[in-house]
């Protein structure tokens, strides 16, 4: 009996010795979470007929409970390196179903598409029209790998200070290319729809008539319209046109696109002191732009960067919990699969009840404590020599009695 229960022993340190080997060598695995060796004792019982003389048969491995404890958040150059500070996994879909994961390293496919080593796709909570996101679905996070649309201008914002003792031109009537036949001018970049960029200038002529003044809008050096009227009152302040907004003809273009429709708001313009300003000069039309770059927020938004220096929501990463983490199933490449004891995952997003906070550019390391573990190891393999010299003293005792004469 004895040499059963000293095997069991040897067994059991034995997976003791395993467990902490494992622990040790993923010690550099991101994402990686330990695991500890629990046993049970055993007892040769019929009838559960156990006694205070009966004796022990021996230890077995009871389970292999998963440590899921944080681990240290180290940093990197890559934006596409997310790590959770708190609880929550990383929900990815690949071609053996949904799988959930610890481990934030990752990377682009050739079709956009943001996926981990294992060509499994991360999942997010797809944008709304509203601006917000659609958090009872998930989808792919793909990046926009095409062109970002352009945008033809339609409204400026255009913030001047006219001088209030400004003379009357020397030259009339105004022609653009005579300097003397208005007062000041300015100029901006506006778009079509086809995103070709085009010059919008802005000429300012003093009027015979106290605090007025007649502005015209040249793009491309061809006149937009007549001659506009802006009046302001003796505090400086605009008064006319009432609305403080003008609406110019429309302007065909030469490259195929739609006729340019802007108007423009005057309400920022002002006549004040005796030098002339420009404020505010903003209009809502860019051009084309490619994918420069990917930001990800600590609540999980996805956003791209173009050329144009416009920006896309993708969406937001969605997060995954369980009520028993220690009942999902391991699947190897740091990656759990879901089970009936693991229950059904709680989906939400970063920074909500029970889920932690995403850090970009960074990643989550092991949380196995290697001056544990090797404490573990020689544990471990104390107990398996004190079960080896068990057997050679159940032996020798053996061999006495089979001696005897």
């Amino acid at each position: 009996m004895s040499f059963k229960i000293a095997l069991s022993g040897l067994n059991a340190a034995s997976a003791h010795l395993e467990v902490t080997a494992n622990n040790i060598a993923n010690v550099n695995t991101t994402g990686f979470k330990s695991s500890r060796a629990s046993f049970a004792d055993v007892y040769a019982t019929a009838n559960n007929d156990v006694t205070k003389t009966t004796p022990g048969a021996g230890v077995r491995l009871n389970t292999i409970v998963q440590q899921f404890s944080q681990g240290n958040i180290d940093f990197t150059d890559n934006n596409l390196d997310l790590a959770i500070s708190g609880e929550g996994f990383f929900t990815m879909k690949g071609n053996s179903g949904v799988t959930y994961t610890r481990s934030g390293a990752f990377s682009v496919d050739r079709e956009g598409y943001v996926v981990n080593n294992n060509n499994e796709r991360l999942q997010v909570f797809p944008p709304t029209s509203n601006g917000s996101f659609a958090t009872g679905s998930m989808t792919d996070l793909q990046l926009q790998i095409t062109e970002n649309a352009p945008k033809a201008s339609t409204k400026a914002d255009i913030g001047v200070n006219l001088p209030g003792d400004a003379p009357l031109p020397t030259s009339t009537p105004f022609d653009p290319s005579v300097a003397t036949s208005y007062n000041h001018a300015t100029s901006m970049t506006v778009y079509d729809s086809l995103g070709t960029s085009h010059t919008a200038t802005l000429y300012f002529v003093k009027d015979a008539a106290a605090n007025t003044w007649q502005q015209h809008l040249y793009v491309d050096d061809n006149a937009v319209g007549g001659a506009n009227t802006l009046t302001f009152s003796d505090t400086g302040e605009l008064v006319s046109p009432a609305s403080g907004t003008v609406g110019y003809p429309a302007y065909a273009t030469t490259t195929g696109s739609a006729d340019i429709q802007l108007t423009f708001d005057y309400n920022n313009s002002t006549q004040y002191g005796n030098e002339f300003g420009v404020n505010t000069l903003q209009q809502d039309g860019f051009t084309t732009g490619r994918l420069t770059g990917i930001e990800v927020d600590a609540s999980g938004v996805v956003s791209a960067r173009f050329t144009n220096g416009q920006s896309a929501e993708l969406g937001k990463v969605a997060l995954a919990n369980f009520s028993n983490p220690n009942g999902l199933q391991q699947q190897g490449d740091t990656s759990w699969a879901e089970t009936f004891s693991s229950g059904s995952p709680r989906v939400g997003e970063p920074g909500s009840s029970n889920f932690g906070l995403l850090q970009a550019g960074a990643l989550e390391s092991s949380n196995v404590d290697l001056t544990e573990q090797l404490v573990e190891m020689i544990t471990a393999q104390r107990n398996f020599q004190a079960n080896t010299q068990m057997i050679s003293t159940a032996d020798a005792v053996t061999q006495a009695i089979i001696n005897i004469r």
